[in-house]
């Protein structure tokens, strides 16, 4: 969107939620979520309230993976079919950093897999470079840049390692000192030097009776857990069994968790932040399940499609997004229908990764 009516709506919204922020005297942390959708727009909504206080026009469309800043006062979002990385205030909606991640004749893309260092300001990106040629494209070897925030507008890569390729997501531990990327299996990385620390056996797991996994490592939604969670499918004998794949960040430690009989597709999947036996996992359903005992203890049936899934920071609901133009919300005890955020452009999110953060009220 570069301007007319839809730019014109999304400044009318921005202002007119954003004026209204300021009637209230309440400004105690709260749960905002990011929702980033076509063309070119980034929805922040007072998960509590179910308002969408701000829609700001992102300097290049569409949007996929977002990351909030440790202060939650800037997200950094992929954008134009993840070639360049823009920084939005969330506040006033300027633009206040971007990384153009190829130039030249090298041509660059991300899966969308993108991390913040905290305590740094780093941004690590996860790229697949080309060379374009004049009859040719020649692949180049896949590799993780890393960017400094306060960079500007003209912010170009500080230093680059080699890094497995097929990587989807990049996270941090919570003290910064390992970068997981999560490729056929978890690979981590010194994220000073790049040099690989250890590689965690998923795809290549050792497990007697049991085939390799087919898993799903797209979405991001660790932030408030501190845990990563994923669903996995493998034959067991000649039965495909559902399971959920449990790292924390923070040790470093693998968990396998085997559930059910494959019957059920799940697309992402989010840990309560406080009752951390429970994982959450969505797409045409709403699944609820026990890790410590391996049972599922509820799945409800979904409107539609939706690609991923937070959890608020007291666990008591759960938010599904990604796919259209809605953003449901549903309890964590009984999953129990609460309220539906449809975002006013009418546009669809698509894959675009719906994430939570926890801040002062925004003004």
């Amino acid at each position: 969107m570069t301007g007319g009516r839809g730019t014109a709506l999304a400044v009318a919204i921005s202002i007119a939620v954003g004026g209204a922020l300021g009637c209230g005297v309440d400004t105690g942390d709260r749960d905002y979520l990011l929702a980033p959708h076509r063309p070119n727009l980034l929805a922040v909504i007072d998960a509590r309230d179910r308002d969408i206080v701000k829609i700001h026009e992102l300097a290049g469309g569409p949007p996929s993976t977002v990351l909030a800043s440790e202060d939650g006062d800037t997200a950094y979002v992929a954008v134009d079919r993840n070639r360049r990385v823009t920084g939005v205030d969330l506040a006033s909606g300027e633009e206040v950093f971007r990384a153009e991640l190829g130039g030249g004749a090298e041509r660059v893309t991300t899966p969308g897999a993108m991390a913040l260092r905290p305590g740094t300001g780093e941004l690590f990106v996860f790229e697949h470079p080309v060379d374009v040629q004049l009859d040719r494209y020649v692949v180049q070897d896949t590799r993780i840049s890393v960017y400094d925030t306060a960079g500007g507008l003209e912010t170009d890569a500080a230093r680059s390692f080699p890094a497995a390729r097929r990587t989807m997501l990049l996270a941090f531990s919570p003290d910064g000192s390992r970068l997981y990327a999560f490729s056929w299996d978890i690979v981590v990385y010194d994220p000073d030097s790049g040099a690989e620390l250890e590689r965690i056996a998923v795809t290549n797991w050792d497990r007697e009776g049991w085939g390799a996994p087919d898993w799903f490592d797209t979405w991001p939604a660790f932030e408030l857990s501190d845990v990563w969670v994923a669903p996995y499918v493998a034959m067991r004998g000649e039965v495909p069994r559902l399971g959920v794949l449990r790292l924390d960040l923070a040790s470093g430690e693998l968990g396998i968790v085997d559930v059910e009989d494959a019957g059920t597709l799940i697309f992402s999947m989010a840990l309560n932040p406080v009752r951390r036996n429970e994982a959450i996992g969505a797409y045409t359903t709403l699944s609820k399940i026990d890790l410590d005992t391996g049972t599922l203890m509820k799945r409800i049936d979904l409107d539609h499609t939706y690609y991923n899934v937070q959890i608020s920071s007291d666990g008591d609901e759960v938010y599904v997004g990604g796919t259209m133009d809605d953003i449901a919300v549903y309890g964590t005890e009984d999953l129990d229908r609460r309220a539906r955020i449809t975002l006013p452009s009418g546009n669809d999110q698509g894959l675009g990764a719906l994430r939570i953060l926890r801040r002062a009220r925004l003004e």
